[in-house]
């Protein structure tokens, strides 16, 4: 059985490792000053951070049922399965409208309800993908990747909580007093959404913070477990270096991967932001 394997830009895929893996990428849209942009065809992460730092008002959208359901009708041809991961239903509704749209299909393209979104829905693609040569059904890797979907951790930080209160989040006041103090609020994702976790004072304690909470997530959620520990940032890459450097100090015994955090997260936390987790290797 020939199996397509889909996901989203939110994945952190690129176009030339969707490429070298055999799967299947939807561009995710932005409304930027009102102009829709779309994720790796006309919108570099380059310029959607010079467009947010110049103040562009920036908002995230879901694919069209049109570009989803044109894509699938495409590889039908060639497929005889197509297996549909979005990001997170928990952050977007494209989810349930892929599933909504899948039900007409007769059962020839499966969505997977993950959960996930950035380093943790990339990893998802990478085992269906590893699934898929191994020669398991649609259903089975379906079923292992719904059954894994929460094995995964996520901690982050953005650098200025002015982002947070464009995006109304959290008060004018909040970020203002926030501000002053130099608190940096440490965000998790643990499933359908982002929340809060800690609250702490600069970059320093926040990076500490998160990595204190991954080396509990370790011995505690997965250990004896198969893991990978993954970085991410937002803006400028020589920051995603320093940060990949740091946490493989801290973590000598994995081999740290650093990916750009998924840009319909960066809308919320502006450049500049970091982030660590930890996703169960396999399923």
């Amino acid at each position: 059985m020939e199996i397509a394997i889909v996901t989203d830009s939110n994945s952190g895929i690129l176009p030339e490792e969707a490429k070298a893996l055999g799967v299947f990428l939807l561009p995710m849209p932005f409304a930027i000053n009102d102009e829709v942009y779309f994720e790796n065809l006309n919108l570099t992460a380059e310029r959607f951070f010079a467009l947010q730092r110049e103040g562009a008002a920036i908002t995230t959208s879901q694919p069209s049922p049109e570009s989803v359901t044109s894509l699938w009708d495409s590889l039908l041809a060639s497929h005889d399965r197509v297996i549909h991961i979005p990001m997170s239903s928990g952050l977007s509704n494209s989810c349930a409208t892929a599933k909504a749209l899948a039900a007409e299909y007769d059962g020839k393209v499966l969505v997977a309800d993950l959960r996930r979104i950035s380093a943790t829905q990339r990893m998802a693609v990478l085992d269906a993908a590893s699934l898929v040569k191994q020669g398991c059904s649609a259903a089975e890797i379906v079923n292992r990747l719904e059954k894994n979907a929460l094995n995964a951790s996520i901690y982050i930080t953005p650098s200025t909580l002015h982002y947070l209160k464009k995006g109304g989040r959290i008060t004018s006041t909040a970020a203002a007093i926030g501000t002053v103090l130099n608190i940096k609020p440490v965000l998790q994702i643990q499933g359908d959404k982002i929340d809060a976790f800690k609250k702490v004072r600069g970059m320093r304690q926040a990076a500490d913070t998160m990595i204190a909470a991954v080396q509990n997530d370790l011995q505690t959620r997965f250990a004896e477990k198969n893991v990978t520990v993954q970085v991410a940032y937002s803006g400028d890459p020589e920051l995603g270096k320093k940060w990949q450097e740091y946490v493989q100090k801290q973590f000598p015994q994995y081999d740290v991967y650093c990916g750009m955090l998924a840009l319909s997260i960066a809308c919320h936390t502006g450049p500049d932001a970091i982030g660590i987790g930890c996703i169960e290797i396999g399923c």
